[in-house]
């Protein structure tokens, strides 16, 4: 279909699945949406008449994540002002570095170079799970909605991040590349 793994799997399929659960997740109100972006978000760089398509370089597989990391956290915000008054509120949680096999598909020879790092320096996934655990759970967070956190705290993302016309322009294109057309008005289930 031409989109880049990355962009599919991070992006535009939570996205979908979010928008094939609005009507659900609104009769069930109050209720909490967590989308897992990273700290990686701060490399991204959205162009919105390449969206979707792997970017050229040496370096596109990260480039690739760190795209749709940015689209993660633009979507929260996005998401949270047409949801506004509804009571489903919706975040953007960085877990942390996190040994969840990341690296498998690394070349061997730079598996030596990789995995003592893992070890030494990045979470088990019950570390990692914290702050989505707590963006689901935590009272009062309510007024947070679209906002980003890391470490169970609210962060302020990267100024892209934070681009309201940049939210809105990706949310119409991912409308469009999932096929469920757009209107640019509210969700639509």
């Amino acid at each position: 279909d031409g989109f880049s793994l990355s962009f599919q799997v991070n992006h535009l399929g939570h996205f979908l699945l979010t928008q094939l659960l609005l009507e659900r997740l609104q009769s069930c109100a109050p209720s909490r949406i967590v989308i897992v972006a990273s700290r990686a978000h701060c490399a991204g760089r959205l162009h919105p008449d390449t969206l979707g398509r792997p970017p050229p370089g040496p370096l596109s597989a990260f480039q690739d994540y760190c795209d749709s990391k940015l689209a993660n956290v633009l979507h929260a915000r996005e998401l949270a002002t047409r949801l506004e008054g509804t009571q489903v509120t919706c975040y953007a949680v960085h877990p942390g570095f996190v040994n969840t096999e990341l690296f498998r598909h690394t070349p061997l020879w730079l598996k030596p170079l990789f995995l003592p790092l893992v070890w030494l320096f990045f979470r088990d996934a019950a570390e990692g799970a914290q702050t989505s655990l707590h963006c689901a759970t935590q009272e009062g967070l309510e007024r947070f909605s679209g906002r980003y956190f890391a470490d169970c705290r609210l962060q302020e993302p990267w100024p892209p991040a934070r681009d309201d016309r940049l939210a809105r322009t990706l949310w119409e294109a991912s409308e469009k590349l999932v096929g469920l057309g757009g209107s640019g008005g509210s969700p639509s289930p």
